[in-house]
């Protein structure tokens, strides 16, 4: 991938010691800018950056909000510049590097998967690929991110296992609102199943068959990459 922008590695500012200008640093001398985010400090060189995310256990509010800030941070760090060539004049050549995202969970809340995914397309689409591995379990919440990996990056533990079900929820109150959170969890069922069907071979109608038995369904690595949730085993 060849684009024209800014790496997103720290750039080196000029800094000038106003105590000892002439005793300690010559004027001019170039210093490492330290950026840390989220207790990471990015190191010294690129190569050596772990760019692996773990999704482990349930995908709750605060998981949720721990994978983004890696998502974007790595996102952030993704540019690698290519050496020049000296004999052709033309602009520095920068190079997306993936991110990798292992996945294994039994499933959670279904909002905090949404902000997940929309964030994983965003980056997709501006910046770089994502890889998903699944290992383990790979459940309820957990099958859309795993799916949602770009094609042909997404990989699967031969003795993972997939699970899809009902949207689940409980409601409480007067007759009015839990009405009103009938109607917000029909919403969500008929999001995931659509949000599930763009990444994979199944169409909405199909996954609505899988779920009509209103049983847990459980899925082997081999159904999985037939069904377009995996592209391959490992």
């Amino acid at each position: 991938m060849t684009v024209k922008r800014i790496s997103g590695q720290p750039e080196k500012k000029k800094q000038k010691n106003k105590k000892n200008k002439d005793q300690s640093k010559a004027k001019g001398e170039k210093e490492n800018q330290i950026v840390i985010i989220n207790n990471i400090q990015p190191p010294a060189a690129p190569e050596q950056e772990l760019r692996t995310i773990s999704l482990y256990g349930d995908i709750s509010e605060q998981k949720g909000a721990d994978i983004v800030a890696a998502l974007l941070y790595l996102e952030n760090s993704s540019f690698v510049q290519l050496p020049a060539d000296e004999e052709v004049e033309e602009d520095p050549l920068l190079v997306a590097r993936s991110i990798a995202m292992v996945v294994s969970t039994h499933g959670g809340t279904a909002s905090d998967m949404f902000s997940i995914l929309d964030v994983m397309d965003m980056i997709k689409n501006r910046t770089c690929d994502i890889e998903t591995i699944g290992i383990g379990k790979v459940m309820s919440a957990g099958v859309p991110i795993l799916a949602a990996g770009t094609p042909g990056k997404r990989k699967v533990g031969r003795n993972c296992r997939i699970m899809l079900h009902n949207v689940m929820a409980s409601s409480g109150g007067t007759i009015f609102s839990m009405e009103n959170e009938l109607e917000e969890i029909k919403w969500v069922q008929e999001r995931y199943i659509e949000t599930l069907a763009s990444y994979t071979k199944l169409t909405p109608k199909k996954i609505k068959k899988l779920l009509k038995t209103q049983k847990d369904v459980y899925l082997s690595a081999e159904e999985a990459i037939k069904m377009g949730i995996a592209d391959e085993i490992v």
